[in-house]
C-alpha cells in the first residue's frame, strides 16, 4: 500500500491483515498526521502491541483510495486508550465509483474510561459495491479538551 500524509509525498509500506483485503496492492492511504513512533502501518497489521497515533491532537482523516473500485462485505476497527479517560466520536463514509459525494455509512461514540474501559471493537457487516474511497475521520474528544486520534487496527474484507 501506497500512503500519504495529505498535502506531501506518497510513501510504500506493507504487511496486511491475514484474511483482509490486501491494501498494500489494492490502494493508497492518505492521512492527515502520523506520530513518527506510530505510523498508520501499524493500524493495517495483525501486531496487538502497535496502533496509529497522530501527530496532532484534535480531529483526523485516515482516507484509503483504492486503485479499482473493490466490495467490501466487512469493516473491522480496534481503538484502545490506556491513558486519558474521554469521549471519542467516528465517521465512516465511502464513495461509490463513479460518484463524486461520500456516503455517512456509521457514526458511534464511545467513552474511554481507563483502567476499566481501554478499548472499543466495532465490527459492521456491510454489502458495499464498487468502493473507490472508504475514509474514516476521528474525533478523539468531544468535550473540547486536547486529545490525540488514535487507531490499533482496521481491516477490510
Amino acid at each position: 500500500m501506497r500512503k500519504k500524509i495529505i498535502n506531501t509525498e506518497k510513501q510504500e509500506y506493507g504487511a496486511a491483515i491475514p484474511g483482509g483485503l490486501n491494501l498494500e496492492s489494492l490502494a493508497q492511504v492518505e492521512i492527515t498526521s502520523e506520530d513518527e513512533k506510530h505510523p498508520i502501518e501499524a493500524a493495517f497489521t495483525s501486531d496487538e502491541n502497535t496502533q496509529w497515533k497522530a501527530a496532532e491532537p484534535g480531529e483526523q482523516t485516515i482516507r484509503i483510495l483504492f486503485d479499482e473500485p473493490q466490495k467490501v462485505r466487512k469493516i473491522q476497527l480496534l481503538f484502545r486508550e490506556e491513558d486519558q479517560e474521554r469521549m471519542q466520536e467516528f465517521l465512516i463514509r465511502w464513495l461509490p465509483a463513479n460518484e463524486k459525494a461520500y456516503r455517512d455509512l456509521v457514526r458511534q461514540q464511545y467513552n474511554f474510561s481507563p483502567p476499566h474501559t481501554t478499548t472499543e471493537a466495532e465490527e459492521y457487516n456491510v454489502e458495499l459495491e464498487a468502493v473507490k474511497a472508504l475514509e474514516l475521520t476521528i474525533i478523539p474528544e468531544r468535550s473540547g479538551r486536547s486529545a490525540y486520534a488514535s487507531l490499533a487496527q482496521l481491516q477490510l474484507s
